[in-house]
């Protein structure tokens, strides 16, 4: 499915090397990715590093791709895609991931029809262990929604969902490594003054946090039923969780997803 594409980048950053990477370990051969990236450095590190074609030429890449992955920052989207909007082949998937650029935008630039579908990944997928949404423009089908899963599948799990709920995965999964991050350095704190070394604290509860998820992904188990079998009666555990619901963490977390779903709706205006 992916082996014969020719795949191309507008934008060398992060997220598209994480999915470069992906796309070779997924059996992609380096001679079949292009990049477009303005940075002659950047150029340089991903030439060296994956063997892909890179170049300052949006056009060129638009121009040559079976599947092109727009990952430019949403302040420049309107202009990048004029750009290279001519250049783009009928049958080309665009594969957008820029966060809170609806599909409608994204086809708007182009004289006629254009497949689309938009994607909000996460950065773990920087480590092949992200997490996607997407969702398809009015002129993508069923096998480009495939294509596309397909590709996020590569660095991570993906969902397919409607465009009306990205806004949701933008202040769920998208902002989420944020909070988790949060979680892990208040728990490394948490060791630290209790005794412990900071590399011990900080790996502990990272490793903790990484084997509860895998453990509920793998189980399939709902997070109440995992989390009682934690909990014995009269334990430290419980202790513990007391003082979390007198501190209100769940709505705390409830209340953080929702405050990013809303300016990702406020940005997407």
């Amino acid at each position: 499915m992916l082996t014969n594409k020719i795949i191309g980048f507008i934008g060398g950053g992060n997220m598209a090397e994480a999915l470069i990477r992906g796309l070779q370990a997924g059996g992609v051969p380096a001679a079949k990715l292009l990049v477009s990236e303005p940075v002659e450095e950047r150029r340089t590190f991903l030439c060296d590093r994956y063997g892909v074609i890179a170049m300052a030429n949006n056009q060129a890449v638009a121009a040559a791709c079976d599947v092109l992955i727009v990952a430019v920052k949403p302040q420049v989207a309107t202009t990048a895609i004029a750009e290279f909007a001519s250049s783009v082949k009928p049958d080309t998937l665009l594969i957008s991931i820029m966060a809170g650029v609806k599909t409608g935008a994204i086809e708007a630039p182009f004289s006629g029809p254009v497949k689309v579908v938009r994607v909000m990944p996460n950065t773990p997928a920087l480590v092949l262990t992200g997490a996607s949404a997407l969702c398809a423009g009015s002129n993508a089908d069923a096998d480009d929604l495939a294509l596309a899963r397909r590709i996020c599948e590569l660095v991570g799990k993906a969902y397919v969902i409607d465009e009306k709920l990205m806004d949701a995965v933008t202040g769920l999964s998208g902002s989420g490594p944020a909070y988790v991050l949060t979680i892990i350095e208040a728990l490394s704190d948490a060791g630290v003054k209790n005794g412990l070394s900071r590399d011990v604290a900080t790996g502990l509860a990272a490793q903790t946090l990484y084997g509860t998820a895998r453990l509920l992904l793998e189980t399939h188990e709902h997070p109440a039923v995992l989390k009682e079998k934690v909990t014995s009666p009269g334990g430290t555990t419980i202790a513990g969780l007391q003082v979390l619901e007198q501190r209100g963490l769940r709505g705390a977390l409830m209340d953080a997803v929702d405050a990013a779903t809303v300016r990702s709706r406020e940005l997407g205006k």
